[in-house]
């Protein structure tokens, strides 16, 4: 087999491979993800620094809750450098972002040092709160968590969610409904 039938195989290996990806993250139960208007579910979990972080200790602010696949990944590095770009927005608008994965504690702080990310990212690598909000997918035979974001107000209620999200605009996405609830005085 020549280089270049092996590159082609190759490639239509990994298309493949990604197409499974998003039919199976597509088709994945999310009856057990919370809807609008409910209690977030609460949690408390490790950040990159170690430190316990718990939902409970935000109230009085709007959170934006995300879960993303893997640290150091095309997407999910864009995705956090995003996030990061527009953080002095969402510390105006009273918000805080936490990010969640099954990563350890010792990735998300490669990951943060990396990438000179300053918010909090939180290690779920027994899956639980991945799986409390609907967000367990995975990839091949990794688990993994969906990309899935939860806007999450000031009484701990969700007021948005949102799934299989684009992470080159997100960010932006968040802060627009941020401030169209504020808007409505939710």
């Amino acid at each position: 087999m020549s280089k270049t039938s092996l590159f082609v195989v190759t490639l239509i290996v990994a298309v493949v491979g990604v197409a499974a990806f998003a039919a199976r993250s597509s088709f994945a139960d999310d009856s057990s993800m919370p809807q609008v208007g409910q209690s977030a579910p609460t949690f408390t979990l490790p950040s990159q620094d170690g430190t316990q972080i718990s939902l409970d200790s935000f109230k009085g602010k709007w959170v934006v809750l995300y879960f993303y696949p893997k640290d150091m990944t095309t997407g999910c590095t864009i995705e956090a450098h995003n996030f990061q770009r527009d953080q002095d927005k969402f510390t105006k608008e009273n918000a805080v972002i936490l990010g969640v994965s099954v990563d350890s504690t010792d990735s998300h702080k490669q990951f943060c040092t990396k990438e000179n990310l300053t918010f909090r990212l939180l290690a779920d690598p027994d899956k639980k709160v991945v799986k409390a909000y609907g967000s367990l997918g995975s990839f091949g035979p990794m688990v993994i968590a969906k990309r899935n974001t939860f806007l999450i107000d000031p009484s701990g209620k969700i007021v948005k969610v949102w799934t299989g999200v684009d992470p080159s605009k997100h960010s932006e996405e968040v802060l627009a409904e941020l401030a169209t609830v504020e808007q409505k005085g939710m």
